[in-house]
């Protein structure tokens, strides 16, 4: 399951931002960062696509692949002032969470039905995305405030996780799942507001914010749907 850190280089930028952005500077910020989403959207799915006929050399690989994916990630921090490699490294993590989750589709398109349920688990991701980012638009609520209690929540997630990958447990499979595309749902909100809010330091961070929140959704509903479509 592809939980990252997904405010990783946010900080206590929320206070800085809404105090030294003006309203045009922040509506150009938000239509950079959503820019960025759309095409990090789209390399993912070209990491995806070319890793599916790969997918037994990524999973035989997956550590140090996932080593080299975590490794972009904190990068990226370090790099996302400098024009350029800020891109480049940008491209190259979003690449490579679309190659790590190959086995996984390569899996479910295996399966009885497994393009369906690939495809109706994306629809139901961007359903859950639009919605919610749509909600996070229109409510007077302020979710920005809730950064702590958040990421208190995703790594205990986390946690169990990490625990079921020695348990196996399949009903307890189930419930992380469930509670990722709840959490997620709630930081979709979260990282809505404190882009509107010019929030968040570059462009970059608010995209990957939301690219990680939608992966993070995606990959728990295909689990989800994975469990509930397979005839065994």
């Amino acid at each position: 399951m592809g939980l990252y850190d997904r405010d990783y280089a946010r900080g206590d930028s929320f206070a800085y931002g809404t105090a030294s952005k003006s309203e045009t500077q922040i509506i150009s910020f938000v239509k950079e960062t959503y820019k960025l989403f759309a095409a990090s959207m789209m390399a993912g799915a070209v990491g995806a696509y070319v890793g599916v006929p790969m997918a037994a050399t990524i999973s035989a690989w997956f550590i140090p692949l996932f080593i080299l994916e975590i490794g972009l990630l904190i990068g990226l921090h370090f790099v996302k002032h400098k024009p350029g490699i800020n891109l480049a490294v940008m491209f190259g993590f979003v690449f490579m969470t679309g190659l790590m989750l190959a086995p996984l589709l390569s899996h479910t398109l295996g399966m009885s039905g497994g393009g369906t349920i690939v495809g109706n688990a994306f629809a139901m991701t961007a359903v859950v995305f639009g919605a919610m980012s749509f909600y996070a638009i229109k409510t007077k609520r302020d979710f920005t405030s809730y950064g702590k209690p958040l990421m208190i929540a995703l790594f205990v997630i986390m946690g169990f996780s990490i625990l079921n990958m020695f348990l196996g447990n399949p009903i307890l499979h189930v419930v992380i799942s469930g509670v990722v595309v709840l959490l997620f749902s709630v930081l979709v909100v979260y990282d809505t507001q404190n882009i509107m809010n010019g929030a968040y330091e570059t462009p970059i961070d608010g995209a990957i914010a939301l690219y990680l929140d939608f992966l993070n959704i995606f990959t728990a509903l295909l689990h989800l749907f994975g469990i509930f479509g397979n005839d065994d």
